[in-house]
């Protein structure tokens, strides 16, 4: 696939899987091309060359473009990078937003709809919050919202962009537990771009390595995550380490203050 801005390529030839029921991460550099690939798989931003194709369980793959908007809907989801913030409407009126693709566009039925919406509420453990008014809820709690419309939906893909971000230490680690869940518990592909190299390395199956909007490295963590290679793609030096308790790789960005040993004491 490659996707143009004003006539200009910023995302060049890319390949890109995602595997069923595993969590892909996308990282890279700011303007790599990370969200506007997502979002061009999600259809939202047209591709000037390639395509998207999708496959259900147990079914062969369909050209994304030949479906419907509605059919597309029920197969593919992207949480957004923004999102203006409801007022007025309780967590589960938002929650069914997820269930537009289903209702009938002259009757409105949408006889799964309420099993679905609490079904996404449990999941995501805001169904004690179902009845409260969604400007009531922390910025987490409302991230956690919009994670239950998606589930909504009930699609096979999720496509998250930067979920995190924005997010506390513990709604930052409670969001990716989220996300492991839905790929080991429910079956769901999910396709994510992340920032944190260290958040990206411990949810993911497999990371996507973008620069300049190339894809450079794809595999596990541990093959992408490379000493040098992350080192010229981000620009600075970055050491790289399995972690010594899960074996999971970890980085260290070094900048020129990382590099003092003594640090001098303020003059009085």
């Amino acid at each position: 696939m490659t996707v143009a801005y004003d006539r200009t390529d910023v995302v060049h030839q890319a390949d890109l899987r995602l595997p069923r029921g595993r969590v892909t991460a996308l990282i890279g550099p700011n303007g790599s091309g990370k969200s506007t690939l997502l979002r061009a798989v999600a259809r939202l931003h047209k591709a000037r060359a390639g395509s998207v194709t999708v496959a259900a369980q147990d079914a062969e793959p369909v050209d994304a473009l030949a479906l419907s908007r509605s059919d597309f809907a029920r197969r593919v989801t992207l949480l957004a990078q923004s999102r203006t913030s409801p007022a007025g409407l309780s967590v589960r009126d938002v929650v069914g937003f997820g269930r537009h693709p289903y209702r009938h566009r002259l009757r409105g039925t949408d006889p799964d709809g309420a099993r679905m919406i609490e079904h996404a509420l449990a999941v995501t453990d805001l169904a004690d919050f179902a009845d409260r008014g969604v400007e009531s809820l922390s910025g987490g709690q409302l991230q956690r919202v919009w994670f239950a419309c998606c589930l909504a939906q009930d699609t096979d893909v999720l496509l998250l962009d930067e979920p995190t971000t924005y997010l506390d230490l513990r709604y930052q680690v409670e969001i990716l537990d989220l996300v492991r869940d839905l790929a080991d518990t429910h079956g769901v592909t999910v396709g994510v771009v992340l920032h944190d190299l260290d958040q990206a390395a411990a949810v993911a199956d497999q990371v996507v390595l973008l620069t300049s909007g190339r894809i450079v490295a794809a595999g596990t963590p541990a093959q992408v995550y490379e000493s040098a290679r992350l080192t010229e793609a981000y620009g600075i030096r970055i050491d790289v380490e399995p972690d010594s308790t899960t074996g999971v790789p970890r980085t260290r960005a070094v900048g020129r203050h990382h590099l003092r040993t003594e640090r001098p004491h303020p003059s009085s």
